[in-house]
């Protein structure tokens, strides 16, 4: 099969993925080319959108390595169904080689479908000078808010803050909007705030600077604030850049509970968020959180981190939008999404990417066990939604008690007006 056909067939699939048909058409092109691996991804795409596809699911099963139902074979043989073990040791096999595995040669079979787990830095920092001399990660993030699932009121406030004055520089101008500003995004964890930070990043195509407290804190005297320094530079210096700090609670904690050398830390981001040593036109600053209430009151008051959203669990189209993005690649079988996300309300996105592993292993157990391989079922999906439960119970129980008791100023009245729908007292 001619692997410029296939390249062909595969972009015109990229600029068409809506096209069923056309999608199957390069699957079963892939499986008669020894490609199995990449037909399986297409073949749960049309899945996930028409579960009882009979030439999908045939696809899906010769790509796996069964043959297919009903279909005439004009090749060889295909291989048994059975997962095939280990040969067995003869006279003429060394001892050495009878346990030898080529975990190199598998790993080539893989490359081009599984990404690499981890990179590797060539360098270490200077133990003394720490990380004042290295560089920041600046990325271009792929994703729009055409990615993020649900969210309407976050993307329309996003919309009002940062995306309409940078589409529109003649009304920026005329109402004297300024483009800089800072958001902070709050809420139980797992339900996708980095994710939405990057899309605000890709919907603008900005920069993108991701920074955690391990990127600033340092032993020595100084350091951190100079870390911190640097990495504003840097977002300066690639505008328009989106800057999300992750975890602001624990760099920008509240000073009053800190000791001296931390409070120097906070002043620094109070600083660098003024813009005092250089301007911030053109940097925008997303900040998340799980506990708004242990951020430093200043860094909240207007010109910093002056506007709240409240990220909340998905809902239900939302939760079918991400269960359908962790099955894209997985193999699946006449799947009711809309059932499984009436089945898992209150869970967060992480939860359902769990939900989705822990389903894969159940049908993975099932095959190692009878030596057949069979796809993820609906059984499978409705199984793991039992067993894994929403994480967000327990921060909605802290959170009830900060919107009932300490929401003096009104702050916390879109998460006291969901804990009453919720019915959570």
């Amino acid at each position: 099969m001619s692997d410029a056909l296939i390249n062909s067939l595969a972009a015109a699939v990229e600029a068409r993925p809506d096209d069923l048909t056309l999608r199957l058409h390069l699957a079963e092109m892939l499986v008669a080319a020894g490609r199995g691996a990449e037909a399986i991804g297409h073949a749960a795409q049309v899945l996930a959108r028409e579960p009882g596809n009979a030439t999908a699911q045939q696809l899906m099963t010769r790509a796996l390595g069964n043959p297919a139902p009903d279909v005439p074979q004009q090749s060889p043989p295909q291989p048994s169904t059975t997962v095939p073990g280990p040969p067995a040791p003869t006279a003429e096999t060394p001892k050495a080689d009878r346990k030898s595995v080529d975990w190199a040669a598998m790993e080539g079979q893989f490359e081009d479908v599984v990404p690499p787990r981890f990179a590797r830095s060539d360098g270490e920092p200077d133990p003394v000078r720490g990380h004042e001399d290295r560089y920041f990660d600046v990325e271009r993030s792929t994703v729009t808010l055409a990615d993020v699932g649900g969210m309407a009121d976050v993307k329309k406030r996003l919309e009002v803050s940062f995306l309409g004055p940078l589409r529109n520089p003649k009304l920026r101008t005329l109402f004297g909007k300024s483009l800089r500003g800072g958001l902070l995004l709050y809420g139980p964890p797992g339900c996708g705030k980095t994710f939405l930070a990057r899309a605000v990043a890709g919907e603008m195509g900005a920069s993108f600077i991701s920074l955690s407290i391990t990127d600033v804190l340092n032993m020595w005297i100084g350091s951190s604030e100079r870390n911190l320094h640097d990495l504003f530079e840097s977002a300066r210096g690639h505008a328009p850049c989106v800057l999300f700090l992750d975890e602001i609670d624990a760099l920008g904690h509240k000073r009053s509970q800190l000791q001296s050398s931390m409070r120097t830390v906070v002043n620094q981001l109070l600083t660098e968020l003024d813009g005092v040593d250089g301007g911030n036109d053109g940097v925008f600053v997303l900040a998340a959180t799980n506990a708004p209430w242990d951020v430093d009151a200043a860094l909240r008051r207007p010109g910093r981190l002056d506007r709240t959203v409240l990220v909340l669990p998905p809902d239900r189209e939302a939760r079918a939008s991400i269960l359908e993005y962790h099955l894209r690649d997985r193999p699946v079988a006449g799947i009711d999404l809309d059932a499984v996300a009436a089945a898992t309300e209150h869970h967060s996105g992480a939860d359902l990417a769990h939900l989705c592993e822990t389903a894969a292993e159940y049908a993975m157990r099932d095959s190692i066990a009878s030596g057949e391989i069979r796809m993820i079922s609906q059984a499978d999906m409705l199984a793991a939604a039992k067993e894994v439960r929403p994480s967000t119970d327990a921060w909605f129980s802290t959170a009830r008690n900060v919107a009932m008791f300490a929401n003096e100023s009104g702050e916390y009245d879109d998460l006291a007006a969901y804990l009453k729908k919720r019915k959570i007292r």
